[in-house]
């Protein structure tokens, strides 16, 4: 695979340090790859977007899922992911992170994370959708996300870890081979290095967590701007299942026009018993599913919808008052919290919720041990599709994913590392571009793309609203690539401009895959086209950007995902 050529206008690096590996992220997948890496000995530098522990996984309040609990077996996880993914899965890739997945709990557990215990000193296991056991570990109640990052950021700093924390990461560096040779970023604000500068390195992570900034209403922070995806387009990486976006059922409504990072109200919530309502009191999803309100995430989000399009209402109601305020202050604090900082109280009235961009399924593409079709860049955690999540993500296995598949990536390190003349190797980057390869969106660019693709590409979709999506996205493609080729300007090189390209650049692979798809599968639901259709759609669409902008698409011809094409040339 050999790069686009496409890199965003930015300065030349001012500065750079070298290392073995360069780790961009720091949410779980990130900062276990860090840890392994450090702990083999290679020199790691970990890059993240802003503080430490400011990522994405901090807001996981839900749990872990693994076959911890008695009678509980990796072949029933597998079962229940497989029926979740919608007949997407990779079954290997599942096996890997159910098999694989309890020990890496336990040792996450002994990098110091604690999880909630039974009376009995076990862990206390919990009970999300889609899965028919117990076997979501949590703690702090509803804090087992701001948990594992303290733990895991905790362990980073007592090992004396290079990390550079404020850092938006540009764009892939690569030696004359098209073999990854580092990363180029931007340092935001004082500290030891400031502005754009450069981290050379013979191997790159990628754990730059989600996109859900693309859409107005999302759980994610606001750094999920598709960073990681956008670099390894214009890297030349090929992404899948990109149409793939999880949107969670219940998240709080805060009205109609209400923009950016929402509070979510955890599936486990659901879990301990609480039941889906409409404003009459109707547990309307009795009957719809033999799970009925813990049916995997996207039959939820489907009829939420179709409760909300039924009655011409704007949200559904999640009612728990028979929990009791004891059980809500002891299970779910930082929800009780959440709720009641917005003027709502659980413990003595039903909660306001609608669906809002969760989770995105798919992402750069990689084989089982986390390799992407660049030789070199590497990709775990919710940026990266490794086959394991289908159509449609089961509850808590992402914070699963993220670790076993970056324990992964460091074997594969490490082993490649004994091949002494890549062991000797010092990337030395193709240099940086004179002129800028790739136009800059202004700021203001972003609330059109989140429009857009909220409107046309959300929960509901529809040839129609696709292409109304598609012709805003390309009108904003247009005008910035015209710019450029008219009078070589574009925006102001800055966070702002390159968050906003990114952006555009993820949401337009999305709403082409997504109108490519014609049929209904996993959480991504098409109105023109409601059946899932297994004879033509049981197989992936693969995205690739082409070095004059444009998006190469193309769908596989089977299920199974296709090989890296570095894994081609090893064989």
């Amino acid at each position: 695979m050999t790069s686009t050529g496409i890199r965003l206008h930015a300065p030349a690096p001012g500065w750079n340090i070298d290392a073995d590996v360069v780790v961009v992220g720091s949410g779980v997948a990130g900062l276990t790859a860090a840890l392994r890496c450090e702990a083999a000995g290679l020199t790691t530098v970990v890059v993240t977007k802003a503080r430490l522990d400011d990522g994405s996984t901090r807001w996981a309040q839900g749990g872990i899922a693994a076959a911890l609990g008695d009678g509980d077996t990796p072949e029933q996880h597998l079962d229940d992911t497989l029926v979740a993914g919608a007949g997407l899965c990779d079954e290997d890739a599942v096996r890997i992170l159910v098999t694989e997945g309890p020990d890496a709990v336990r040792r996450l557990i002994a990098t110091g994370a604690h999880f909630d215990e039974s009376e009995e000193g076990g862990l206390e296991l919990t009970r999300e959708g889609g899965h028919h056991r117990r076997r979501i570990a949590h703690a702090g109640g509803d804090a087992t996300g701001a948990e594992i990052s303290r733990a895991l950021v905790e362990a980073v700093r007592a090992r004396g870890m290079r990390t550079i924390e404020n850092a938006l990461v540009l764009d892939l560096l690569t030696d004359a081979d098209g073999r990854t040779a580092g990363v180029t970023l931007h340092v935001m604000g004082e500290g030891q290095h400031d502005g754009v500068g450069a981290v050379h390195a013979p191997a790159v992570v990628l754990a730059t967590g989600g996109m859900g900034q693309v859409f107005s209403a999302t759980t994610n922070p606001s750094v999920s701007t598709g960073d990681g995806v956008a670099l390894a387009l214009r890297a030349g990486a090929e992404v899948s299942d990109l149409e793939f976006v999880q949107f969670h059922p219940t998240v709080l409504f805060l009205g109609a026009d209400a923009e950016g990072q929402q509070p979510l109200v955890s599936e486990a919530v659901r879990g301990e018993g609480a039941h889906l309502v409409d404003a009459d009191g109707v547990r309307f999803m009795v009957g719809q599913h033999e799970l009925a309100e813990l049916a995997p995430r996207d039959i939820v989000a489907k009829g939420i919808m179709r409760r909300m399009q039924e009655q011409d209402a704007e949200h559904m109601f999640l009612d728990a008052r028979h929990f009791g305020a004891a059980m809500w202050e002891h299970r779910f604090p930082t929800i009780l919290a959440a709720c009641r900082a917005h003027g709502i109280d659980p413990v003595t009235e039903p909660v306001p919720v609608a669906p809002a961009a969760h989770y995105a399924s798919g992402g750069v593409r990689t084989d089982s041990h986390g390799r992407t079709t660049v030789p070199g860049l590497y990709a775990c955690g919710e940026v990266a599709c490794t086959g394991v999540h289908g159509a449609n993500r089961l509850a808590s296995n992402s914070l699963l994913e993220g670790l076993v598949y970056a324990e992964r990536i460091v074997t594969d390190i490490v082993a490649s590392r004994t091949d002494d003349a890549l062991r000797a190797r010092v990337p030395a980057p193709v240099e940086h571009p004179e002129t800028p390869a790739h136009p800059l969106l202004g700021p203001e660019a972003r609330f059109a793309i989140q429009r857009a693709m909220t409107d046309g590409a959300g929960v509901l979709r529809s040839a129609e609203s696709l292409h109304q999506a598609a012709e805003q996205l390309q009108r904003l493609h247009a005008e910035a690539r015209d710019a450029l080729d008219e009078n070589g300007k574009t925006a102001e090189p800055g966070v702002d401009t390159w968050e906003a390209t990114n952006l555009l650049c993820v949401a337009r692979v999305l709403v082409a895959a997504a109108r490519q798809r014609e049929e209904t599968r996993g959480c991504h639901w098409r109105e023109d086209h409601a059946d899932r259709d297994d004879a033509n759609w049981r197989r992936h669409i693969v995205v690739r950007l082409n070095p004059d902008r444009t998006l190469a698409v193309h769908t596989t011809d089977t299920a199974d995902f296709p090989p890296t094409r570095q894994h081609h040339q090893e064989q």
